[in-house]
């Protein structure tokens, strides 16, 4: 009797579903391990079960080199987890999902999009284009499709996709060595996930890593992080919104801005306006994603097509409704300082400000000084209320209130919104979501729906 390697998937989201899967594919007995044991996590070890995958809830991860032979690892597992490190010691192969998914699927050429902030939309709209010009071209990875799944289906079609177009979050990357796209795309730079990086430094070394083993490299010329280390990138690409005269490389190898016109390599390709998206920040993104379908050698024309009917991204600027000429938006996935200022700089003032959730480190002080331009009242929710109710009122901003619920934000934000004239009632969290939800995208979604139901 010959006996199945045994591999181990630590973590039970999507991504780890994803890759006990893929693995039970590859003939491998699979074991996955979480730590959680809620009733959600319950329904998914039975499910599992009758695929013949086993699943230990309650399990805190011990490495046995005796009877693991391999050990795949989900995007929200710490790489530095003590479990981890002593695998990784005892010798045992020990990678990421999305490694373990380029190991199925690197025959296809990748575009891999990475960045603090933008790397969703720009991803979205990266896939819209390859798509309206005829390929195969799944976006997944951290956009919410997981990479395994997309492995899966190639290993049970034996058919692999056209391209790849994968967001990758520095979690991703960090336990993925060998990932090496075609088109490797960096959109913004700032601090984020210290709390599992520990430094600025490492943080930026993670995804830095992801674009040198790119064939090709494009970069946020107008971000100013990246823009400090343009010296480190002799061979890249690069964009600016404000022109060529901008841009930190010859202009034949960058896209910008002239006359309300994309230009890509000095070519104009498709007017600003057929982007739908509001904000300085989503030209950006159009400029990148323009940017990587030419030099994927995709059309004008498909190109222009797919901006012209690309519908947004849900929980990014999201447009949910219009009551009594009010505005309501929701911009969920800002769960950092940096993503909040601007999806509130991105909104007509003044605006009914929805703010709160899991606080996160980093500079709130761009984030403040555009509450003071823009906000004419500012509700907090969540864990996080009382310390920025304090950080308002030492910036000499008075108008905010805690209501702790979504329920009353909705409520008390249309009140305000409707005696204080203005024009918008904006969730825009500035944190995570774990508070008072599982992700980013529960709390948009209940957002919408108190929105839809209640006005």
């Amino acid at each position: 009797m010959v006996l199945m390697a045994t591999a181990y998937v630590i973590g039970l989201g999507r991504s780890g579903m994803a890759a006990a899967r893929l693995l039970k594919q590859q003939g491998w007995q699979v074991i996955v391990s979480d730590a959680g044991q809620s009733e959600g996590l319950k329904h998914t070890q039975q499910l599992l079960a009758s695929e013949g995958i086993t699943v230990q809830l309650g399990d805190r991860f011990t490495p046995d080199p005796g009877r693991m032979q391999q050990v795949v690892v989900s995007p929200g597992v710490p790489w530095d987890l003590p479990g981890l490190v002593k695998a990784r010691e005892f010798g045992i192969p020990t990678i990421g999902e999305v490694e373990l998914a380029w190991q199925v699927l690197k025959q296809a050429p990748w575009v891999g999009i990475t960045g603090t902030n933008g790397k969703t939309t720009t991803t979205a709209l990266i896939a819209a284009i390859f798509q309206a010009a005829g390929y195969d071209a799944p976006a997944c990875g951290n956009i919410g499709y997981a990479i395994g799944e997309v492995a899966l289906q190639a290993l049970t079609e034996q058919k692999q996709p056209d391209w790849v177009i994968a967001e990758l979050s520095s979690y991703q990357i960090e336990s993925s060595t060998s990932v090496a796209p075609r088109i490797g795309v960096w959109t913004t730079f700032t601090p984020d996930h210290l709390s599992r990086h520990y430094t600025l430094e490492n943080y930026y070394s993670i995804k830095a890593k992801l674009l040198r083993q790119s064939q090709l490299a494009i970069l946020n010329g107008d971000d100013p992080y990246l823009r400090q280390t343009v010296r480190t990138w002799p061979d890249a690409y690069w964009t600016s919104v404000t022109g060529k005269d901008s841009l930190p490389c010859p202009p034949e190898r960058g896209a910008y801005l002239e006359s309300d016109w994309v230009v890509v390599q000095g070519e104009p390709i498709v007017p600003v306006q057929a982007l739908r998206m509001v904000g300085g920040h989503n030209q950006q993104n159009l400029l990148m994603a323009t940017l990587a379908a030419r030099l994927a050698g995709i059309a004008p024309a498909a190109i222009v097509k797919a901006i012209e009917s690309f519908p947004g991204v849900p929980h990014r600027l999201e447009h949910i409704c219009t009551w009594q000429g009010i505005d309501f938006i929701n911009d969920s996935k800002a769960t950092n300082y940096d993503a909040a200022q601007v999806g509130l700089a991105a909104v007509a003032a003044p605006v009914v400000l929805i703010a709160g959730g899991e606080a996160k480190a980093g500079d709130d002080s761009g984030w403040l000084d555009i509450i003071q331009v823009k906000a004419a009242a500012v509700l907090l929710i969540g864990s996080a209320a009382p310390v920025f109710a304090e950080r308002l009122a030492q910036v000499g901003y008075s108008n905010y209130e805690i209501v702790e619920t979504m329920e009353r934000s909705v409520e008390r934000g249309a009140e305000l919104a409707r005696s204080l004239n203005a024009k918008a009632v904006l969730l825009s969290p500035a944190c995570a979501s774990f508070d008072q939800y599982a992700n980013f995208e529960q709390r948009g979604e209940h957002f919408r729906r108190l929105c839809l139901e209640h006005l």
